[in-house]
């Protein structure tokens, strides 16, 4: 996907916007769901024939399981609901290829593991085990997990991708949640964008209604215009004075 060519030439770009968007490399979500696709991939070329349908399935579904995150995040600046819809799709992507794990171990006698097997709660705690860690870079998350992800047993391969399946679950359920609770309290980009253009318009009309409504001359009836005295004892201070100066000499004070 291309990257909007405003945010490269102007990196405070985004923060200006009514809505910000493109920042999908910092979720939590699409970090996970990069692990996975990359992981998937490896899975398949190892344990599933490259003749098969199983093997594009899964591909596709861990790829558009990442790809409708980052897809997501970029139309949120203009669509609430698109944005919803993209990360309900990367929901169901991830559904489904958890449901493919499931065949897998279940189709080959291998044993699942529970949610509170010593197997499980290993993977789960790694990311607590080390903060330290920049999930954003592909290379040092997978190095996290390459002891199951490279492991030589695809039943240990397939479990350790059902907790990340699952632990990805989790963290878009709570994307939804919150985009669903934004929308509910905020409105969607159409409503933020009539509501701002609403208060522009008051700001131009309250601007507007500051200046006061110039009076006509008394002696001649011409327009005045608003004037600061230059010299005198009245220096500095403003009054009203007829648009056909010098032909005209006519003043009022400044009510």
């Amino acid at each position: 996907m291309n990257a909007d060519p405003s945010d490269r030439s102007d990196p405070s770009a985004r923060s200006r916007r009514l809505r910000p968007s493109g920042g999908y490399r910092t979720l939590r979500s699409f970090q996970v769901a990069t692990l996975i696709y990359d992981a998937t991939v490896s899975f398949c070329d190892r344990f599933i024939d490259k003749r098969s349908r199983t093997h594009d399935q899964m591909v596709q579904a861990a790829r558009s399981g990442q790809k409708n995150i980052a897809e997501g995040s970029r139309s949120s600046a203009t669509s609430t609901s698109s944005e919803l819809h993209l990360v309900n799709v990367a929901r169901a992507s991830l559904e489904e290829l958890l449901l493919d794990y499931e065949d897998y171990l279940r189709q080959h006698k291998h044993r699942k593991w529970e949610k509170d097997d010593p197997e499980a709660l290993a993977v789960r705690a790694v990311s607590r085990q080390h903060p330290e860690v920049d999930h954003a870079d592909p290379v040092a998350h997978w190095k996290l997990y390459a002891p199951w992800l490279e492991h030589n047993d695809p039943g240990v391969l397939a479990n350790t991708l059902l907790c990340l399946i699952n632990q990805a679950d989790y963290l878009l359920d709570q994307q939804i949640s919150g985009l669903e609770r934004d929308f509910v309290q905020e409105g969607g980009y159409r409503e933020r964008l009539a509501a701002a253009r609403i208060a522009e318009r008051a700001k131009a009309e309250s601007a507007q209604h500051s200046t006061p409504k110039a009076p006509c001359c008394p002696l001649c009836g011409k327009p005045m215009a608003l004037r600061t005295a230059r010299k005198g004892p009245h220096t500095g201070s403003q009054f009203w004075g007829c648009s056909a100066y010098p032909g005209c000499k006519g003043t009022r004070q400044l009510s």
